[in-house]
């Protein structure tokens, strides 16, 4: 079992940027892959960045070159470090960990705004 706690999310306006970090209950070290997903209303969730066990990265093509996911195996933390924001980032922000025995586990989402 794994809980994964997001925060740092807030309102910005556009062009700002945002922290969030994900902290896990338990060492992430042998947890395969964590990433961040978004669902903004009335759309389907969507992978926003990943990040491996050995520190490969995806990021998706709407993201690239704003955001950067890191991982930190010491403190169990997973950070998106979102830069130039934009309105259309606005949605919950969820914390995805799969382990090495393929289990999925989700954080509760936290919420960013970015106002125009």
């Amino acid at each position: 079992q794994v809980q994964l706690v997001e925060s740092g999310g807030g309102l910005v306006q556009a062009g700002g940027s945002l922290r969030l970090s994900c902290k896990a209950s338990r060492s992430i070290f042998s947890i395969g892959t964590m990433g961040w997903y978004r669902q903004a209303p009335g759309k389907q969730r969507e992978l926003v960045a990943r990040i491996t066990s050995g520190g490969s990265t995806t990021y998706a093509d709407s993201v690239k070159g704003r955001f950067t996911i890191s991982r930190d195996n010491a403190k169990n933390t997973v950070d998106l470090q979102m830069n130039s924001l934009k309105p259309e980032d606005t949605a919950v922000y969820y914390c995805n960990a799969l382990t090495l025995t393929l289990a999925l586990y989700w954080g509760q989402g936290t919420q960013v705004t970015v106002a125009s």
